[in-house]
């Protein structure tokens, strides 16, 4: 079993930048991939980026060059780090993480951009 807490985002103007952190606890060892998903009202939730164990990175076309993912494996930690904000990015950001074949979810944090 694993938990995810995730803190930061908020309320940050067009064009500035906001960070998210998101902490693993529980059965840590062994999670692969983890990720940061976002999910507008009445929306499909989409993924925003993601890293493996190895450091391997993957982003949505819509944040390449503005937002960048990390992670602290010591710290069963991941962090993004949004800039350029856009009206666009305001949704609610979701922590991810594959345990084997089974995948967790955070609770949720709002970003909200304004123009």
């Amino acid at each position: 079993q694993v938990s995810l807490v995730e803190s930061g985002g908020g309320l940050v103007q067009a064009g500035g930048s906001a960070s998210l952190s998101c902490e693993a606890s529980g059965s840590t060892f062994n999670i692969n991939r983890m990720g940061w998903y976002r999910q507008a009202p009445g929306k499909q939730r989409e993924l925003v980026a993601a890293i493996t164990s190895g450091g391997t990175t993957t982003y949505a076309d819509s944040v390449k060059g503005r937002f960048t993912i990390s992670r602290d494996n010591a710290k069963n930690s991941i962090y993004l780090q949004m800039n350029s904000l856009k009206p666009e990015d305001t949704n609610v950001y979701y922590c991810n993480a594959h345990w084997f074949s089974a995948v967790y979810w955070g609770q949720g944090t709002q970003v909200t951009v304004s123009s």
